[in-house]
């Protein structure tokens, strides 16, 4: 029952992509209203509106003015209500599901659509207008983008409920409704080509975020179900994901587990509340843990005096409570010594615990860690000029990534989380280019240009977003990207590329890609044990989502298995075939 709640909780996660969401359509927006506007394709918009408006006729005009009213708002709302009620009233069991997820992708695209216009500003065609304007901006498409959220989840839904014949038909009428839409906004003079693109992107972008977030896992489990001789649990993956640790891997476990003796908890005093730090001290006292010692971070102090206080002591635990920030900190410390870590999630990225598949919730990740097993992994080790030599788990990088972390608002991380580091990046965007040279494993100098460089330990971001497809914690081994869009079309291919990972089926095809160019080559992929690096210039970084001091060089070497960590014991493995992913599972 704790891995399906920890399951669903990373699952739900995925919905904090709707503030990058606004993020990327509003930098859209802006890209077609001020550096693109004039130039081609969009310097052909306006003819084509001027085509549409000179060849109304009666028939169309009514046919127009009748799809546009299927998509006014009152439509929508109306609409969205009674096939809300539908789902959850006519079938013999309720589709909780399915309502749910057409109400919140109804209600996202409307956000998300409002906080735009919020910011882009763009007049309509210079045609005449069949109907009123609204005094909203002309991008994105409000009309498409609330047609595409409602008919295309109902499309969604009879993909993944219906069947045969019916399936067909219900899938590809239902998926012209929002065509049709765009079509007639673009008839009666209300839109430009790329507002009603905009429209149709929007929509379609928040039905997969939240058909990911809530249809995605009742839909394994039917499959799941419906294999015959498959027992498995419900909430495990078809296939192993990158992020998985492999932690059945005998060199790399400790099969005695944790030796009694001292603990000492570190605990971040904003991340970790006094309810949480007594459920914490509960925990550990139930798992046979009573000598506790705990100490307090500070910004002068990362780990709050841990080294004198594990010296001597018979310490053989450490628990860290708090974010990315914390468990590095003490990681600096514990890196070469038999003093196993565990990790209480409760900053604002967690990104180790995510890719370790760790429990959400921050109580139940220590007590599922503390009835598993010890495993080592490794850790990376940054220097650099200006840089006292550190140690990082998750990632380190420069540029537009270092830049975002420096700059994201202290006050709006602790509102909204991780997200405030979106807010932040759109700062960003616009930053030039930079000049680096990379040696990997002491080998030939790579010449590049990029915006920012991530090296990691681990691959994963927030929402499951997979940036280092290849990367794994215990390979022995360090994954780099360069990211180096070239305009609008650039941003959108990488973002697009880097969110197709987290679509089923794709993060297992994405193990194993050779490194080199994808996407255009908006992004690039490297794999080293010491990763060497120089900028033309100095360049802001980070190192496990916290800002350094900047400079002109970056070395980043692996250091295997220094790091014991706790890990909850390994769930059965499952093993996807080549034929329609037929599934069985395997000793963990």
């Amino acid at each position: 029952m704790r891995n399906e709640r920890g399951d669903a909780a990373r699952r739900g996660g995925i919905l904090l992509l709707l503030p990058l969401q606004v993020a990327l359509m509003t930098g859209l927006g802006l890209l077609i209203t001020i550096p693109l506007a004039g130039r081609w394709p969009l310097s052909a918009e306006d003819g084509v509106n001027r085509a549409f408006a000179a060849h109304r006729g009666q028939g169309a005009t009514e046919l127009s003015q009748w799809l546009s009213l299927l998509a006014s708002t009152q439509s929508v709302i109306g609409l969205s209500l009674l096939c809300v009620a539908a789902l959850l009233l006519l079938p013999r069991v309720a589709w909780r599901r399915e309502a749910a997820f057409l109400a919140l992708s109804v209600a996202a695209q409307s956000t998300v659509f409002l906080l735009v216009t919020l910011v882009v500003e763009r007049s309509r065609p210079d045609v005449p207008h069949l109907d009123p304007a609204p005094p909203t901006s002309s991008f994105p498409s409000g009309h498409v983008g609330a047609a595409t959220a409602l008919f295309g989840g109902l499309a969604t839904i009879a993909a993944t409920r219906l069947h045969g014949v019916r399936r067909v038909l219900a899938v590809g009428a239902l998926a012209l409704i929002p065509v049709a839409v765009a079509l007639s906004r673009l008839y009666r003079g209300m839109h430009h080509p790329s507002d009603v693109l905009g429209g149709l992107l929007n929509g379609a972008c928040t039905l997969f975020v939240v058909g990911y977030a809530l249809l995605l896992p009742a839909r394994s489990r039917r499959d799941d179900a419906s294999r015959s001789g498959t027992t498995r649990d419900a909430a495990l993956p078809a296939t192993r994901t990158p992020a998985d640790v492999d932690t059945a891997t005998d060199a790399g476990d400790d099969p005695e587990g944790l030796r009694a003796g001292q603990v000492v908890v570190v605990r971040h005093p904003h991340s970790c509340d006094d309810e949480l730090a007594e459920r914490v001290r509960s925990v550990l006292s139930d798992r046979g843990h009573p000598d506790q010692v705990w100490t307090q971070t500070s910004a002068d102090d990362p780990s709050g005096g841990l080294t004198a206080r594990i010296g001597d002591t018979g310490t053989t635990l450490v628990v860290a409570c708090g974010g990315d920030g914390t468990v590095r900190a003490c990681a600096e410390v514990l890196a070469g010594t038999d003093i196993a870590l565990a990790v209480v999630p409760c900053g604002t990225g967690n990104l180790l615990a995510r890719n370790l598949r760790l429990p959400a919730d921050p109580a139940t990740a220590l007590d599922a860690a503390l009835c598993g097993r010890t495993t080592r992994i490794d850790t990376g080790r940054l220097s650099g000029d200006r840089l006292e030599p550190a140690r990082f788990t998750v990632m380190a990088g420069a540029g537009l990534d270092a830049a975002m972390v420096r700059d994201a608002s202290d006050r709006l991380k602790e509102r909204v989380g991780w997200a405030a580091y979106v807010v932040s990046a759109v700062g960003h965007l616009r930053d030039p280019r930079m000049r680096l040279s990379i040696r990997l494993d002491g080998g030939a100098a790579l010449e590049r240009r990029a915006r920012m460089v991530v090296i990691g330990n681990v691959g994963t971001l927030q929402g499951g977003l997979s940036l280092l497809p290849d990367a794994r914690p215990d390979s022995g081994r360090l994954d780099m990207v360069l990211l180096d869009p070239r305009g609008a079309a650039g941003w959108l291919v990488a973002a697009g590329h880097v969110m197709s990972r987290a679509l089923p089926g794709r993060a297992a095809a994405a193990t194993g890609t050779p490194a080199g160019a994808v996407a255009g080559g908006a992004l690039e992929y490297f794999n080293a044990a010491r990763i060497d690096i120089r900028f033309g210039r100095p360049q802001p970084r980070e190192l496990d989502g916290d800002a350094v001091a900047s400079g002109s060089d970056l070395t980043a070497e692996v250091e295997p298995g220094a790091l014991r960590l706790c890990l909850p014991t390994p769930r059965p493995r499952v093993a996807a075939s080549a034929s329609e992913g037929d599934a069985v599972t395997t000793a963990g």
